[in-house]
């Protein structure tokens, strides 16, 4: 097995390359969508963050009211702190349920947007780093998220540099580029990814 970190800053594109990733033959572990589902309503994670939080970042049916969260997290660091501790060490809980699931010969991506925040990369045999101007990512998230730019600021602020991302990648795939310059870009990853899997089967 092949344990591949995937990372970006917030509207950089990592989500499309995972995407082309899994198309290739890789098995994603979603981050994102496992902190979703540790908050779901009857789960302690959700319990956990209500404690920390209060009430009013519930949905009138009882679901966590993501947007109002993020606008109070995301502008005051401290408190983003405060959620992470509760729903990190779910998230990696379950990812090393799904990760212990793949085959020995696997490809397993996982797909972590704060990897390089929390100081996660020697847990991977590799890191990939999905790179993007940040003109490029404020674009994306106020053109196709419908952010806005003050919302989409704070949220690139919150993120690790486009520096320190680069500074522990193995490999950067640079997404200010058209969506052919892309795929072409991670097919020749796949292949390399492919060859560590097979050199790391014959030194087994």
């Amino acid at each position: 097995m092949l344990k591949v970190g995937l990372t970006g800053g917030i509207g950089a594109g990592k989500s499309e390359v995972s995407r082309l990733l899994v198309a290739c033959g890789a098995v994603l572990i979603d981050a994102d969508r496992i902190a979703r589902e540790v908050v779901e309503p009857g789960t302690p994670g959700l319990a956990a963050v209500v404690d920390a939080f209060g009430t009013e970042i519930l949905t009138a049916d009882g679901r966590l009211d993501r947007p109002r969260l993020g606008s109070i997290v995301f502008a005051d660091p401290e408190r983003l702190a405060v959620l992470n501790a509760i729903v990190h060490p779910l998230v990696a809980a379950r990812s090393r349920e799904l990760e212990e699931a793949a085959a020995e010969d696997a490809v397993v991506v996982h797909d972590v947007p704060l990897l390089t925040e929390n100081g996660l990369a020697p847990l991977y045999d590799l890191v990939i780093v999905v790179d993007a101007s940040p003109a490029t990512q404020l674009d994306r998230l106020v053109g196709l998220r419908g952010m806005s730019e003050g919302d989409a600021r704070a949220r690139m602020a919150a993120q690790a540099t486009r520096e320190r991302r680069r500074e522990i990648a193995d490999i950067v795939i640079d997404n200010d580029v058209p969506l052919a310059e892309l795929e072409q870009r991670v097919e020749d990853v796949w292949s390399e990814l492919l060859h560590r899997t097979s050199r790391r089967s014959s030194a087994e």
